[in-house]
């Protein structure tokens, strides 16, 4: 497993509208209809990947914590699922169904045209937007990694929601996410 950082999207930038398939309920999603009242939280992520799993349980507790603030989660996957089968629109489903669909949706990108919208780079990239869907946070969830003995605690990605439910400023100085790279199609 190749760890690749996040590109780090500029911060204030809006929010690249999409409509992609839910793989949790089949019908196709806008960001427009997905969007929180207070905020928005993007995740690029995918089934297969390390990072991804060693997070998981974060994720999960994150999400379903903030949700009832009024900050929604949406989790999109845009692997080139002929090289990653396991990562399919039916395991998406399986796995969120296991995971106790904590998400607003997880979305599938086949195109990649949104991984490439938000300049994602590997999975989890995690992408905080205010309620105008301006960009307030991008990174890491926190330092803990597959390799590493730090603890997961969630504490980069809380403290910018905390400061955004808050009203307060989100310090500029954010570490970028470290993950498996995004599975980009052959060219």
């Amino acid at each position: 497993m190749a760890a690749t950082p996040s590109n780090m999207l500029p911060l204030g930038t809006l929010a690249p509208d999409f409509n992609l398939s839910d793989t949790m309920t089949g019908s196709h999603k806008t960001l427009q209809a997905l969007k929180g009242e207070k905020g928005t939280v993007v995740m690029f992520i995918c089934n297969h990947c390390p990072y991804v799993l060693h997070v998981k349980d974060q994720l999960i507790d994150i999400a379903r914590h903030y949700q009832k603030e009024g900050i929604h989660f949406i989790a999109i996957s845009s692997n080139d699922i002929k090289e990653y089968p396991q990562d399919a629109p039916d395991k998406m489903k399986q796995m969120m169904a296991s995971w106790g669909q904590p998400f607003s949706a997880y979305l599938y990108d086949e195109s990649q045209e949104i991984a490439k919208a938000y300049q994602a780079a590997c999975t989890p990239d995690i992408y905080v937007f205010d309620k105008s869907l301006a960009c307030v946070y991008r990174g890491r969830l926190d330092g803990a990694t597959p390799k590493n003995d730090i603890p997961l605690t969630g504490e980069d990605l809380r403290g910018a929601l905390d400061n955004l439910l808050a009203g307060k400023a989100i310090s500029e100085k954010q570490i970028p996410s470290i993950g498996c790279n995004i599975k980009w199609k052959a060219a």
